[in-house]
């Protein structure tokens, strides 16, 4: 069966992406569950040990606190209540941590720190307390703030707005807390309050990752239980977040949750009898050791384990003591023995749970890259056929079915399937398919190796020697294409290295920079030292209805640009010679200027991160008028450079989408109007938004109507060529509107980048489809990080994906984060696909970009799962590795619908045939 290049290349890396899904599903490992259920009802609390002696304990102990309030302030870090934000912000939260009744602790939480989005102004929270409070119709009450987070994400950590929001939760605080005090008259038991942090906050307030900022919480515990004596310093320990679970279950007289992971937090029990302190101690172990037992094949071998059969042993010795004789000296001894036996106990088990949940899903990660690695295979030996002229190649499609090794395959699978789902201890995901699922697996697998055979032997029977390209026999590497591969085997190999991963954004730095030098090397040689005798232009005239037409030819047949015959006027090249000579050999430079003022504007990885960029100081709030005016010129140079080729319809609805961006800016508060530059009046700039979505829409439908007639007029190339253009124009308004104000200089870069390296670059030297294609990944890459984003996930700007929405929408919020984050790349190949289609008259260059933008994704994202693979128990395989992993991931994903867009655009051949 014969496909295009576009098309084999386009299900390639559909395949690929179900390959890299099943490799994500197991090597993220599901959490430690506990296989009892509630179906019969609850079970029984387990009895209090007992030696010789009968027990009349065999229920749970009654509830220590009569009402429980939970406060949860959404990305609370841990120093804006203990640190001087807490002191100056938080002045009775801050009485009550140093001086009152309550216990302190900083809990941390897991990474990664991601939570799911949610829109909710506090109000909605704060305007009912007051009735509730009043009302005693209740046992618990939770709180959920989300305003901290959210201005986190729009401001970052030190914008004044969050002195301010501290202030509003000080003051909530003190109102629930005085109305505790006010009922604990009336009820027998004590109140509590916690105050507590799903997660922290970064420099750049966001959350994801693992630093400090991002992973330390405050959880203060506040009653009138835990009376302190003057002068009783108590300072905030380090627990687990996982604690609060089995903690607040005590405090309420309720189960600790099966699934719980976490141990009792001592401090809130230690004031009460020897006895209940044991027993509390006693049912959280033996609800961990219960999860243990079913989650780990050896658990009588761990450490936890066997220190918990020994408390429990000395816990019925002292039960038997304390029902002989009540007071005595050797009771107390040893119940502080038996204490800290199941303190240490509960300390091991917690640890080795925790453990458990780094325990990964080989079965399903080898299925996964089983896929992956057949996938990248076919395509590096389809190289030869898929880069010839024509962009097409024979793939055997038909022979498997017939194969005797497709079918032996396919039994050889299913045995190890049944094999290894039967003998696992562990849960494993592909194990838990259906059969026709996994069965489709197993028969893809089947059909790639039998293809790959074929392949294979075509290429050693037709003994076909590797050249620079396919498509020209007397073809020869230069400089640039030696410059191609180093920097992608380089990159490749960087991978293995954590220092490398934080720092990617060095690399691609590197690579480009190191690209516009080759580039400024090839002009030179180009325009003084000549080669081999040929005209420099890589630009030809063809003869079309209007005359004379510029184009882009892949061959060598001509290469002069050249004006109608007939005419007096010199050629184009002497022109090009005489005016615009100094400009193509100085463009390079200009491109690597624009590099550096980039570098300088968002400091981003890990090393340098925390050092002041040109984002920082535009984002401050005393340089606002800066800040405006940048932002205005951005939108100024990115309507100049982006009109030209739009048309009249498309000009008006982009200069009023941009002006509707700078109106949604200033309507939030980040820029000012030069009419009204103290304006306090901030709302959420949702009318001004989608005011702004209703242009991006217009210019993207006008662009593909324009593209629908194009197809049904084959001849009208223009019109194809315009379409290409407005739907690009529309990418790039909606960028402009997701992006920050300090980052629309990043737009406005990138499209000058392309102006200048379609006009003055790629148009006068002879690069080939494959090369023009390469540098736009690159610099796609280059400016990816350029935006501020880097392999950690706390980087990723989730306030993209609210621009415009009152409330969160799942499905609009996912697609706005996803191009906000992934502009840069999608920008830069929705640009190659225009320069191909408007310069390029061969039905063969879209095939050819096409198979390479997948080839070059697709290689290192088999060799980063086949690092992580071999490094799944490295040190920072959580912190850093696997957040890179998602963004392979991620960046596959988007790949795969930017080859859908090339093939849905290459319909010159087809149209043609």
């Amino acid at each position: 069966m014969r496909l295009g290049s576009g098309t084999f290349a386009t299900c390639c890396v559909a395949i690929e992406v179900l390959g890299i899904a099943v490799f994500l599903r197991g090597f993220f490992p599901a959490p430690v569950r506990s296989s009892a259920r509630a179906e019969h009802g609850a079970e029984p609390p387990a009895p209090e040990p007992s030696a010789g002696a009968s027990s009349n304990w065999t229920t749970l102990p009654p509830p220590l606190f009569s009402k429980v309030v939970i406060v949860l302030i959404d990305a609370l870090r841990d120093d804006f209540v203990f640190g001087s934000k807490g002191v100056k912000f938080m002045p009775y939260t801050t009485y009550l941590v140093e001086k009152g009744a309550s216990h302190s602790f900083v809990a941390e939480a897991k990474p990664p720190t991601v939570t799911m989005p949610r829109i909710k102004v506090d109000n909605n929270v704060t305007r009912h307390l007051d009735k509730v409070l009043k009302r005693g119709d209740w046992d618990i009450l939770i709180l959920h703030y989300l305003g901290l987070d959210h201005i986190g994400h729009i401001s970052g950590p030190n914008s004044p707005l969050i002195g301010q929001k501290l202030s509003e939760m000080d003051s909530v605080l003190m109102k629930i807390h005085t109305s505790l005090q006010s009922k604990e008259r009336e009820t027998p038991l004590p109140n509590l309050l916690v105050l507590c942090g799903d997660h922290g906050m970064s420099e750049t307030g966001s959350h994801g990752a693992s630093s400090t900022e991002e992973v330390n919480t405050p959880l203060i515990l506040i009653s009138s239980a835990f009376e302190r004596k003057p002068g009783d310093i108590r300072h905030p320990k380090h627990v687990q977040q996982t604690d609060v679970a089995a903690t607040l279950a005590i405090a309420l007289g309720l189960p600790i949750p099966k699934d719980s992971v976490g141990s009792l937090l001592f401090p809130v029990v230690e004031g009460r009898p020897m006895r209940e302190q044991l027993r509390f101690l006693h049912l959280n172990t033996v609800q961990l050791s219960k999860l243990l037992q079913e989650n780990v094949p050896s658990y009588e071998k761990d450490p936890g384990f066997e220190q918990f059969k020994m408390s429990e042993r000395l816990h019925g010795n002292w039960i038997r003591l304390y029902l002989e004789e009540k007071h005595s000296e050797v009771l107390f001894n040893l119940g502080s023995k038996v204490l800290r036996q199941y303190l240490d106990a509960l300390k091991t088990l917690s640890l080795s749970l925790s453990a458990q949940v780094a325990q990964y899903d080989i079965y399903s990660m080898m299925v996964g890259t089983v896929v992956v690695l057949e996938v990248l295979t076919l395509l590096l030996l389809s190289v030869p056929q898929a880069l010839r002229r024509k962009a097409e190649l024979e793939v055997p499609l038909s022979s498997p079915g017939f194969s005797l090794l497709f079918y032996l395959v396919i039994l050889v699978l299913s045995a190890v399937h049944v094999i290894v789902c039967t003998s696992a201890e562990s849960s494993c995901y592909f194990c838990g398919l259906s059969w026709l699922a996994a069965g489709g697996v197993m028969v893809l697998a089947s059909a790639l190796l039998c293809v790959i055979v074929s392949v294979l032997t075509n290429v050693l029977v037709g003994g076909n020697t590797p050249r620079k390209n396919p498509m020209h026999p007397s073809s020869r590497w230069s400089e640039l294409d030696l410059l191609i591969l180093l920097g992608t085997a380089g990159h490749v190999l960087s991978l293995g290295a954590s220092s490398f991963v934080e720092e990617e954004h060095q690399t691609w730095y590197f690579l480009v920079n190191t690209l516009c030098l080759a580039l400024s090397q090839e002009t030179y040689r180009n325009y003084f030292l000549g080669d081999d005798g040929e005209p420099p232009c890589g630009l030809c005239v063809e003869q079309g209805h209007d005359g004379a037409t510029a184009a882009w030819q892949d061959g060598p047949g001509c290469d002069v640009l050249e004006r109608d015959k007939g005419h007096g006027s010199p050629s184009t090249s002497e022109v090009l010679r005489g005016r615009e000579k100094w400009m193509v050999l100085a463009s390079p430079w200009l491109i690597l200027a624009c590099c550096r003022l980039l570098r300088s504007l968002n400091q981003t990885g890990v090393q340098w991160a925390h050092r002041p960029d040109l984002g920082h100081w535009l984002t401050s709030s005393d340089h606002k008028a800066e800040l405006s005016v940048l932002a205005a010129l951005s939108l100024l140079v990115v309507f100049v450079l982006v009109q030209r080729g739009c048309s009249p319809v498309s000009k008006a609805a982009l200069a009023l989408g941009l002006l509707g961006v700078y109106c949604y800016r200033a309507a939030i508060g980040s820029v000012r109007f030069p009419w009204r530059p103290d304006s306090k009046d901030i709302s959420k700039g949702i009318i001004e938004a989608r005011f702004v979505y209703v242009f991006v829409l217009g210019i993207l439908f006008t662009g593909t109507k324009d593209l629908l007639k194009s197809q049904v007029i084959a001849a009208d190339f223009k019109l194809k060529t315009v379409g290409l253009w407005e739907i690009y124009s529309g990418l790039v308004l909606l960028a402009a509107l997701l992006f920050r104000p300090h980052n629309l200089p990043v737009l406005a870069f990138s499209l000058l980048i392309q102006t200048l390296m379609t006009k003055f670059i790629w148009k006068p030297l002879r690069h080939d489809a494959a090369e023009i294609t390469v540098m736009h990944y690159w610099f796609g890459q280059a400016f990816f990080y350029f935006q501020g984003n880097s392999n950690n996930i706390a980087t990723v700007d989730i306030s993209a994906g609210f621009v415009g929405l009152d409330t969160y929408v799942e499905i609009p919020a996912v697609l706005l984060t996803a191009f906000g984050t992934y502009a840069g790349p999608v920008l830069w190949a929705s640009h190659l696909v225009h320069f191909l289609s408007s310069e390029t008259r061969s039905g063969s260059a879209l095939s050819h970009a096409c198979f390479c933008y997948a080839l070059i994704c697709s290689i290192p994202v088999f060799t980063y799962i086949v690092l992580v693979t071999s490094l799944r128990y490295h040190l920072f395989i959580w912190s850093v590795f696997s957040p890179k992993l998602l963004y392979e991931g991620m960046h596959l994903l988007i790949t795969a619908a930017v080859c859908v867009f090339f093939t849905a655009m290459d319909q010159t051949r087809l149209t043609q045939s």
